[in-house]
């Protein structure tokens, strides 16, 4: 099993983590397709060899669109961020909260709009990015880590589903939904943990939370 030659969608991929996963996918020979709302700030993954589409990653529908068009996926990172904290309970804003919640957004509207193509490929990967407050929240955090357990539990609900559809099929389960959980993000740890997924059998990984 390898990563080459497979279709990995990075959806919100304009962060430097985003160019970091795109730049180790691409040179592990995946095709590598890019969404982000710039044109302008997807340059630099074009640079890296990565297909780009401007689309928003928390649209359904243009999730949904982009998937239409793709014959194959094997895999998709929602990588849509953000943090706002601080302030105890009493500075969890609504303002900061609405900020914060696209990152949940995005791994809804990915894992609906590309579940039907990650099913039925042979090695279909989902994987979002959470945090290690979720293990242990804080008040200064609440609105942050609110976001993160909710995007954890819809990870594991994707997880549920392609072991669901694998059995109903009386078949190997063959896609995996994963969960990467840092206490401070570094894109030079998760670009080689998202390369590597495609290295090991989907059992070994459904619903396994990954701390780097």
């Amino acid at each position: 099993m390898s990563v080459d030659g497979r279709t990995i969608v990075l959806a919100g991929a304009t962060s430097a983590s985003g160019l970091a996963v795109a730049t180790s996918l691409v040179a592990a020979g995946a095709r590598v397709i890019a969404t982000g709302r710039s044109d302008d700030r997807l340059a630099p993954l074009r640079e890296r060899g990565a297909e780009t589409v401007v689309a928003d990653a928390t649209s359904l529908t243009e999730m949904s669109g982009l998937a239409s068009g793709l014959e194959a996926v094997d895999g998709v990172i929602p990588l849509v961020g953000g943090w706002r904290g601080g302030g105890g309970l009493a500075g969890q804003s609504d303002e900061d909260l609405h900020a914060l919640l696209p990152a949940f957004e995005a791994v809804r509207a990915t894992s609906r709009a590309f579940e039907g193509l990650l099913k039925v490929s042979d090695t279909g990967r989902f994987a979002l990015v959470s945090s290690t407050a979720v293990a242990r929240p804080l008040a200064g955090g609440a609105n942050y880590v609110a976001v993160k357990a909710a995007s954890e539990a819809w990870g594991r609900a994707v997880a549920q589903g392609f072991t669901k559809a694998a059995r109903d099929a009386g078949g190997p389960l063959r896609a995996a939904s994963v969960i990467f959980r840092a206490k401070a993000l570094d894109a030079d740890a998760l670009a080689p943990a998202v390369t590597a997924l495609w290295d090991a059998e989907a059992d070994a990984l459904n619903d396994r939370i990954i701390e780097l």
